[in-house]
């Protein structure tokens, strides 16, 4: 089953257990405009190359439409529909005031210089600025993108529109970006992962993490459990993986990686696949790297208490009810990933209201908003007797459907 097969399943099972009818379920899942762009530039060689681009916007109920935008050679307009879609839903988890959008460009980075990729992101801006803005589409980083990125794409755009800092977040410090983004969704894993031990009656220092990806988000999650007592038993990259019962040295690991690039190679540990992460006997598991990483043919090995998900979608349908059957709860990615829109939500108003906030009031502000959405889930899925990712899409579906139908349709 593919990424956006999915997103639709999760979301029509809880549409279906809230009755909505299958009018305001087409209406809600139908997104509101694709657009797909041919974007051509001139390599370093001198050759022409012409990489197609898209940009999802699924809802603005709620609000402009917000969501990552990323470089990756599998991009497809039906992962990008489908991740724009989960959008939707985890800004309505989170009930920040955004609808859900995502972005894509079909392309490898790895093999483009810098200036390669910096013509390919203005181009890609040049034939889509007219449906961006800070009051309809605010992009931000995501898979192979990075502050850098959004710094080009805020310049191109405003020499369009004029200075438009609120056109994207995840942005540098130096041009407006907000302080604690970078870290946010890992921090978000952190707060979450306090609130599910503490539900299950165990202490997060102490417990053993499982870590699949070593990207942002699943490096910032180590740091921050590590420091926080949390034990790293394993964890891994794309190239490979380490895993050490006893929990690995994290700080040791950051300074390998920093010279070496990779996870591999890591010496404080037993070499380990990613797949072997995936099924390390540990407490708490997150997957953050890239969608359809827990499947049928895994799950029933998974050796967690609790998957927690860093990544979107890393979830399989077939594999999330091997997981309800066993009793091992997910926390959804609409749930468990919501930090990094969140403090993108505090830095679009930074920008708008021309005001900088210090690091400990953004920390605070997303601490609250990530405990008082697992809380809602919770009393939703104990109300309903249904799972934490149920009840999270019966949650977003209720704020949006309602947006909707009051704002008249």
């Amino acid at each position: 089953m593919k990424s956006a097969d999915a997103a639709n399943h999760y979301f029509r099972k809880a549409a279906r257990m809230m009755d909505v009818g299958a009018r305001i379920e087409t209406l809600l899942a139908t997104p509101l405009r694709e657009v797909k762009v041919q974007v051509p530039i001139e390599l370093d060689s001198g050759e022409i190359h012409t990489f197609i681009g898209y940009r999802i916007q699924h809802d603005n109920s709620r609000g402009p439409m917000k969501g990552g935008l990323r470089y990756h050679p599998e991009v497809d307009q039906q992962e990008v529909v489908a991740l724009a879609s989960l959008m939707t839903w985890k800004t309505a988890v989170a009930n920040l005031p955004f609808g859900g959008a995502k972005g894509g460009i079909t392309c490898d980075p790895s093999h483009m210089s810098l200036k390669e990729v910096e013509r390919l992101t203005r181009k890609f801006v040049d034939q889509v600025q007219d449906v961006i803005g800070p009051t309809q589409d605010i992009p931000a980083p995501d898979v192979n993108t990075n502050p850098q990125v959004m710094a080009w794409i805020m310049d191109q755009y405003s020499k369009y529109h004029g200075h438009s800092p609120a056109v994207v977040t995840g942005k540098p410090l130096d041009l407006y970006g907000s302080k604690g983004r970078e870290a946010a969704t890992g921090r978000g894993l952190l707060y979450i992962s306090r609130q599910i031990l503490r539900d299950l009656g165990l202490s997060l220092k102490g417990a053993r993490f499982a870590i699949q990806g070593f990207g942002n988000v699943g490096s910032h999650a180590a740091r921050l459990i590590h420091e926080d007592g949390g034990r790293i038993i394993a964890i891994s990259d794309v190239q490979g993986g380490v895993r050490n019962p006893a929990g690995l040295d994290v700080v040791a690991l950051f300074e390998h990686v920093k010279q070496h690039g990779t996870v591999k190679g890591f010496g404080g540990g037993t070499v380990c696949s990613n797949e072997e992460v995936m099924v390390a006997e540990c407490d708490v598991l997150i997957p953050a790297a890239l969608g359809g990483m827990l499947r049928r043919s895994n799950a029933a090995e998974v050796r967690a208490r609790v998957i927690i998900e860093g990544a979107n979608g890393p979830t399989l349908p077939e594999a999330d009810e091997v997981f309800e059957k066993r009793g091992i709860p997910v926390v959804p990615d609409i749930l468990a990933n919501v930090g990094g829109v969140t403090v993108s939500y505090f830095e679009w108003v930074q920008n708008l209201q021309h005001l900088t906030w210090d690091e400990d009031r953004v920390n605070s502000e997303l601490e609250k908003v990530m405990r008082e959405a697992y809380e809602r889930v919770g009393q939703i899925a104990r109300a309903r007797k249904t799972s934490l990712r149920t009840a999270a899409y019966v949650l977003a579906i209720g704020r949006v459907g309602k947006a909707t139908v009051l704002r008249g349709i």
